[in-house]
């Protein structure tokens, strides 16, 4: 538990924190006033003032703001320092520089994680990496090292004829429960067999055994790490747009996780070590700068809108309306809340 929401914090405290300098730094280069700079809601924790400035740590880590002086016309008391005051194009950048951020952090994760950690790659011989625990494999006393030699008797000579063989013989059929395996083993020089039984998982149609295959090791130099950290994010990028249409085809939200599922997912990742943690944080700034682009109304996207309005119409749009438009998104956005929070708890009963 303790774990689950250290992870959670960090996760996510790491996600506004860049989000938020995005829009701050580019506020304060196109001249307007930040008044203050925060990670987090509710009461102050600690709070510094430098300049004119404050930078607070507040009691609730999950979001963080800028309070930039004339976000709203009727009161703005920074006169041409003033949100409202600048030039469309100035604040289209401050606007958008949060969402960029969160596709630059995952970048410099994956750098990082590149230049320092080198890159693994699977394993082409049939050969465990990792026994899952509590899995199948593991509860037969199958161990991570373990080389396969066969399945029910049929020979195995690659990672890739070991998965095919235990779908054709754990599924026959092609559906339905899993029949049991026997794995024929090498294990330091020994040969032995066990039985295992596995189980089918509904989402993939799948036997599960609960094993992972091994991995070679190599490392990186700078160049090549910084252009499989760019290739990396792309792919994610490209994968996440397909999803996301998809999910608009199908006009379902079952896959929206809220609070819940990504505290419960944190906690999962950070069992498994920094590295795995740090390419969830990235995987999930790209998720939330996609999703921030949305042009929704309370959402830096929605903003966008309203300025490319503006700048379409020549004067921006009445305070009465912008209040309206706010008020949609924020009816909209509780409502995907909703959802997602929905979602989690029957994630939660369902073992989902």
């Amino acid at each position: 538990m303790a774990l689950t929401i250290v992870a959670t914090i960090f996760v996510i405290g790491l996600l506004v924190l860049v989000h938020e300098l995005g829009h701050f730094v580019t506020a304060k280069l196109t001249g307007m006033r930040v008044d203050e700079f925060a990670i987090g809601f509710g009461p102050k924790l600690f709070s510094l003032r430098r300049g004119e400035t404050i930078y607070s740590l507040r009691a609730v880590p999950l979001g963080g703001f800028n309070d930039i002086a004339g976000m709203n016309k009727d009161d703005n008391e920074a006169g041409e320092r003033g949100y409202c005051e600048k030039p469309v194009g100035s604040r289209m950048i401050v606007i958008l520089a949060g969402s960029l951020m969160n596709f630059v952090l995952p970048v410099v994760l994956f750098f990082g994680i590149f230049f320092f950690s080198g890159i693994d790659t699977p394993n082409p011989e049939p050969v465990f990496g990792t026994v899952l625990a509590d899995k199948p494999a593991a509860l037969a006393g199958v161990q991570d090292g373990d080389r396969v030699l066969a399945v029910n008797g049929i020979p195995v000579s690659s990672w890739q004829d070991f998965t095919q063989v235990i779908q054709q013989e754990a599924l026959p059929e092609g559906t339905g429960e899993p029949q049991p395996v026997n794995l024929s083993l090498e294990r330091g020089g020994e040969k032995l067999q066990v039985t295992v039984q596995p189980t089918y998982e509904k989402q993939t149609q799948r036997a599960v055994v609960g094993v992972m295959s091994s991995l070679n090791h190599r490392d990186v130099g700078l160049i090549e790490s910084m252009q499989l950290a760019l290739q990396k994010t792309g792919t994610i990028i490209v994968m996440m747009l397909g999803a996301l249409y998809n999910l608009l085809l199908e006009l379902s939200g079952t896959e929206l996780a809220g609070p819940i599922g990504i505290a419960r997912m944190a906690g999962e990742v950070a069992q498994m070590g920094i590295v795995p943690l740090l390419n969830f944080a990235a995987f999930l700034s790209l998720n939330l700068g996609i999703i921030n682009l949305f042009p929704l109304p309370a959402l830096d996207g929605g903003h966008f809108v309203t300025l490319c309005v503006e700048a379409v119409r020549g004067k921006p749009l009445s305070p009465e309306a912008l209040r309206n438009i706010q008020k949609v998104g924020v009816a909209l956005l509780v409502l995907l809340m909703l959802l997602a929070t929905a979602n989690d708890i029957m994630r939660l009963f369902t073992g989902g």
